[in-house]
Formats: structure tokens, sequence, C-alpha cells
């Protein structure tokens, strides 16, 4: 029988119809089940999987490259971490230098291009655009530097009705003067019906800005709501700060995307830490809503709930990514959670509509720090279930094999403090496991919705958390732009120190090839080069656009004098006004060779059972052919990116340092095809289907905090054509 045949009851026919539109609009609107890879990490709620199954674990070693683009614009600095975007056939990607660019999904063929011509950073760590429709218009929303502007989809020209003449100045609102104020955003918004929700890199200095959430009209740019992540007088939560008079405060932003509960109208936040990052006499307290999981309501700013992960955070642990919204059983009853993994290797899996722990967390003592002026919190949350990183760091951690150097572990070890997960910072020095790059990172985790079952890769190798006083400068922080004044190599010095010795180090010998060494700058290039650098950011360094004439004049000169003027240049008690103390250098637990004197796997990928929160299977990702060839067993490596599960049963992911994407048996873990990747692939991959043939594709920049060769490519896999 058709549905055309007269003999079908008219009722009948029309209830049938109606099934049939609701299951198709159903469909269309449920990214999972789609074609197309159209948001930031797959789904709005953040979920990183793909019901595309042509791939699948039967056939996934036959795989082939299908074809790569290069972007032309790579230099021995940049990096890609973009989770490129594929609607109806189109893929929208950026490049190291923050182009926008359309392809062929089909064949990488180039569609058109966009190069932002700004004042502020043309340069950076971007992972991607926000795509808009109304289903007549549609826009690509991106940002480079400050500067969030608006593309006409079709064409790639700017959309001038938005903003002023295409442009919004996302420093403005921020309570302090724009002109003091530097941030990015280097992940996309997220769409709620036509606001674009925003947040920012703010910068880890004692003067960075502050991370407010805001929303914007997706159509004029204009700004709908702020939703403050640092309380101001009069809201919730600003008693959870000892309040300095005349202080700045910064940091507390969304750097790392958006997940978004269209039916309940609600974003969460996944928060960073309050600035600066590892010290904090000046913001005594919990710090609300520094490094918290916040539910908004999308359409108004209006807070719903929090759970504040970390309190007075001093060890860098921001939340590294959004949170992931599933569904899970629980004592035999579905329950809607939000899954939030962190830096320091546990998941934290909360009730979406009432931000209490569904695992259990429980406050206990942690170590006092014994900086000067510093009060750590005296409890921090922990849970009891949800790992994916070993949660101690004793002897027996450490590693039995020798890389060639002549480096006892156990004595390292002995070196340095540690009690424990939340040891703070210490003037000898501290170590943190699994430290400021891992366990989980900004690419975030993949959820399979059928098994309920979590992927997650992570790094597990300690860091260095020490301390050192600086003698702070007393113009540093004075809103004044003394323009006309001359440079000073004291401010210079004072300068540095607070926003570039945590990488560069004190010594400015910085952490090659990562952080590279700043001594002898000026022989190498020109004062107007080294200016343009700090103020408009290089590859994965950050702009500082803050500084005014003098103070970058200052910092010029400061890299340009030898180490003896420098040396000279100690401010006495009737130029400073007090002390600080920053991070000396982004210091790893490493050996001579680059590495970890921590036992194996250093980098993993990782399956938990949602249900339970235990562990399925880890593997390490990534390998260590030197030591592979002594016959070592598979190490893992550093990685950062992220990995995407799909219905074929299987999970990909590059992401390691080893410059491979591979692909592992979802059940079991077992790595079931591998292919060389241009350079490292940093990124999170993304999978579609255009005329009936899967793709899996990946960013292959390099660069970046891998510290391995740089690259321009994007690659795309598929099955052999028949």
């Amino acid at each position: 029988m058709t549905l055309c045949d007269s003999s079908l009851p008219k009722l009948a026919l029309f209830f049938l119809l109606y099934l049939t539109a609701c299951q198709s609009e159903k469909q269309h609107e449920d990214p999972v089940a789609d074609e197309n890879w159209p948001v930031y990490r797959g789904t709005k709620a953040a979920n990183q999987f793909s019901s595309l199954d042509q791939i699948n674990t039967s056939n996934v070693s036959t795989l082939v490259p299908a074809w790569t683009y290069h972007t032309g614009d790579a230099d021995e600095r940049s990096t890609i971490q973009c989770n490129p975007l594929v609607i109806d056939g189109v893929m929208y990607i950026t490049s190291p230098k923050l182009a926008v660019l359309a392809l062929n999904a089909q064949n990488g063929e180039e569609i058109w291009k966009y190069e932002p011509e700004s004042e502020n950073t043309i340069a950076g760590v971007n992972r991607g655009v926000t795509y808009w429709s109304d289903g007549q218009e549609e826009r690509i929303i991106f940002t480079a530097g400050y500067d969030m502007m608006a593309l006409n989809a079709s064409d790639g020209k700017v959309i001038q009705s938005f903003g002023k003449e295409g442009k919004v100045d996302l420093r403005e609102g921020l309570i302090y003067p724009v002109e003091k104020l530097s941030l990015s955003s280097t992940s996309p918004g997220i769409m709620y019906q036509d606001l674009i929700i925003m947040g920012s890199s703010t910068g880890e200095g004692y003067n960075a800005s502050p991370g407010f959430v805001r929303a914007y009209d997706v159509r004029t740019g204009e700004r709908v709501w702020t939703f403050h992540t640092i309380p101001q007088e009069g809201e919730a939560g600003y008693d959870t700060w000892d309040w300095e008079e005349k202080g700045w405060y910064g940091g507390v932003n969304v750097w790392n995307g958006f997940s978004l509960d269209e039916e309940r109208g609600w974003v969460f936040l996944a928060t960073g830490s309050p600035s600066y990052d590892f010290y904090g006499a000046n913001r005594k307290g919990e710090n609300l809503y520094g490094n918290s999981v916040i539910a908004v309501e999308a359409a108004t700013g209006k807070y719903v709930w929090h759970y504040q992960v970390v309190h007075h955070d001093l060890l860098d642990y921001d939340l590294p990514c959004a949170p992931s919204l599933v569904t899970i059983t629980l004592d035999d009853q579905e329950v809607e959670a939000v899954v939030q993994p962190t830096k320091m290797g546990y998941l934290v899996v909360l009730d979406r509509e009432t931000g209490k722990p569904l695992f259990e967390m429980e406050e206990q003592p942690v170590p006092a720090s014994d900086i000067p002026g510093e009060e750590a919190w005296p409890t921090q949350p922990y849970p009891k279930t949800g790992f994916y990183t070993r949660q101690n760091l004793t002897k027996d951690d450490l590693r039995t094999f020798s890389t060639g150097t002549n480096e006892d572990p156990e004595e390292e070890y002995a070196k340095y403090r540690y009690e424990g997960r939340f040891t703070p910072p210490s003037i000898e020095g501290s170590l943190a496991m699994p430290s400021t790059l891992g366990g989980g990172l900004w690419g975030g985790a993949s959820v399979d919705p059928r098994t309920q079952t979590l992927y997650i890769n992570a790094n597990e190798m300690a860091s260095i958390n020490k301390v050192r006083p600086v003698t702070v400068h007393e113009e540093v922080g004075v809103m004044d732009d003394q323009t006309d004044a001359e440079p000073d190599v004291a401010l210079g010095q004072t300068l540095y120190e607070l926003n570039c010795s945590a990488c560069h180090g004190v010594d400015r010998k910085g952490i090659p090839p990562a952080f590279p060494s700043l001594m002898e700058v000026g022989d190498r290039h020109a004062t107007d080069k080294i200016a343009g650098i700090i103020r408009n950011g290089n590859g994965a360094m950050p702009a500082f656009s803050q500084f005014s004439d003098r103070e970058l004049s200052s910092m010029v000169m400061f890299l340009e004098q030898g180490e003896d003027v420098i040396q000279s240049t100690r401010l006495s008690s009737t130029e400073n006004k007090g002390q600080r103390y920053v991070i000396a250098g982004y210091g790893k637990f490493l050996d001579k060779k680059g590495y970890p004197f921590t036992a194996p796997p250093w980098g993993s990928l990782n399956a938990i059972d949602l249900h339970t929160g235990e562990l399925k299977w880890r593997v390490p990702l990534g390998e260590v052919e030197e030591l592979t060839q002594q016959g070592i067993p598979i190490t893992g490596t550093r990685n950062f990116g992220g990995c995407i599960s799909t219905s074929g049963g299987l999970v990909f992911v590059a992401a390691s340092t080893d410059e491979k994407i591979r692909a592992f048996d979802a059940e079991s873990g077992e790595e079931l095809w591998e292919a060389e990747l241009p350079a490292g692939g940093y990124a999170v991959p993304a999978t579609y289907m255009v005329d009936g043939r899967q793709y899996v594709v990946i960013a292959a920049g390099g660069g970046g905090r891998g510290g391995t060769p740089t690259a321009d490519a994007y690659v795309a896999f598929a099955l052999p054509e028949e």
C-alpha cells in the first residue's frame, strides 16, 4: 500500500505524515545523526561523536589520504589547532595567520579566503569558527586578536553592518580602559538562536583582562548580556574575594569554548584560574567563579548554578574544555549530566538540572603555602572515581630505565616539595602531577551516547612549580600613559618578569623549542621587530597590546641590554611598591634529553565507563622511536588536541608529538590504523560525509607547545574509491 492509495484512511495518512515529518525534523536538528560537522567539537553538547559508520573496525586499516590542502602561511613559530566545520559539503577552517577559508570538503579545493586586516594580532592560536544561518542568510563568526568579525559564508566578504564596519572590539565592556587590556578569543563562540556567546583568552599576568562572558546579536554585533565571571559589588560571590583597594582583577575566563542545552536554554561555562595564576595574596578567598562549571541562561546571561572544582587556584588548574552534556544511567535511572574533564586527570560529573555531583566529591585537606602573604585554601574537592591519570607521585611512580643520561630520577625527585595533588608552588620548587599540560586539555572528551563511554587523551608528566619574588616598579599598573617620558630599563625588567618570565624564564633562556631563548635577541631582531612581536604576538605567543608606548619601549630596552646592565637595574626601596611572586618558568620534571623522570605512560588514550566512572582501558598514545629501538615498551608522548568517536566503533586521534594520526577500536583500545602527517596534528579531528563517502580530516600544523616542526596542512582520509 502506498501513501497515495485511496484505501488508506485519511486520519491514518495524516498521522503517518506527521510522524515522518517529526522524525525528519528531529534528525535534521540532531548533529549527531547528521553527515555534517556543523559545530566546534561536533555538537553543541560538545561530545565529539558522529553516527557515521561507513568507516568501521573492519575496513579502517585501508584508509588512504583523500586530499591535502596547504594554507601557505606557516612560519617557524606557527601552529594550527582548528577543528574544521563542514556544512553541506563546504569546510570552514582557519590558517596559522588567522585567515578564514572555505574549501570543497570533497576534494579540498579552495572556494574563498579571507585574510583579516587588523591593527592587532594577525597570528596566534585559533581553534575554529562559528556558523549561523536563519535559513536564508549564512554567516561565519570568527576572531582575530580582539576583533570579532562576521563574514558572508557564501563568498567570505565582511558584513559591514555587523559592529563597526564588520568588527566588534571584545575589549569593550570589561570595566578597565580598552587601551590597558589585551585579549583574544582562541576558541569559537556558540550560537543560541540569534545570539553568539563569546569567551576570551585573557592572559595570565597580574594585569590580565577580566574574563567576562558576553552574548552579542549575530546580525548587528550589539552586546546583549554580560555574565561577570568575577562577581562585581552587590552580586553573589563578591564576598569570596578579599578585594584590595585599587586592585586589578583578571582571568576567570572561558577560553575553551562552550556547551549548550537548547531544550533548557542553558549555556555551560568552564572557567579558568583567577590571575595571577600561581600567587594569590592579592585575591585571598575562594575566588568565585574561578575554576568552576557554571550554568547560565543563554537568552539573558542569568546565573542558574555553579560548582567550583578548585578553590583559590594556585596551580593553573584551568578547566581546560567545555563540559560534555550526556545522558547516563545511574542506579537504573537515566540522568542528564554535565561531564567536566580536568587538568588533574579526573572527571567531575554533575547533575545537569542542579549542578550537584553525581560522582561523589569530598572536600579534603590540602597542604598550606609557605610563600609570604599567600593563603592557600585549606581544602579541595576530590572525587572517588572517574580517574584517567595516576593521582599521586611517589618514588614508585618514577621510571626505572635510563635514557642515556647520568641523572637519577630518585635524586631529582628528592630536590622538590611534593605533598599530593594540591602541593602549592614554593621557592625551592614543588612538583605537580600531571602538571598544567594535563591530564585533560582543550581537546576535550568524546562520548559515545550508545555505550555511555567517554574517551579522552591525556598527558601524564610532572611539572616544577617554582616561584620567585619580583620587586614591582612604582609605575606598574598606573593608568596614566606617560608617553612623553623616556624609556626606563628597570620598568622594562619588572614588566618582563611579571608578564614574560613564566614562559621565557627570569634568565631569558626559555625552554626551547616551545619557548625560545631571548638571550641576545637584540642581535637577531631589529628594535621595531621586537616591539611588534610583543604587541602583536607571534605563533602561539599571545599579544600584549595593553602596554603603553613607554612601557613597550622599556621592555625592548631591557631585552636589548646585556646581562651586566640588567643586573644593575634592581630597584631600590624608593622606586618600588612592594613584592609579588611569579613562576620561575614553566619547568618540567625532565632529564637532559627532555624525557620525563616519571614512569610511562607519558601520554595515553583512555576509555571510561560513565555508569561507574571506572576505567575500561588505557593505551599509550604516541611513540618515541629512540626508546622503542632500545627495547623500551611504547611510552606515549605529550599530546595536544582531542579525539572523536564514531558509530563505526572507532576512536580517531592525532595529538601526539610523533606526528601521526591513529584509529583505535572503541571497545578494546586496540590500534587498528595509523598514518604519518606533515606535522603534528594538535587539533580535534572532524568526520563528515559528502556524496556517500565518509572522510576524517585533521589540521596538521605542528609547532605550539608540542615543540615540533611546523606546517600548514589539512589532511583528509577516506576509504579507497572503488
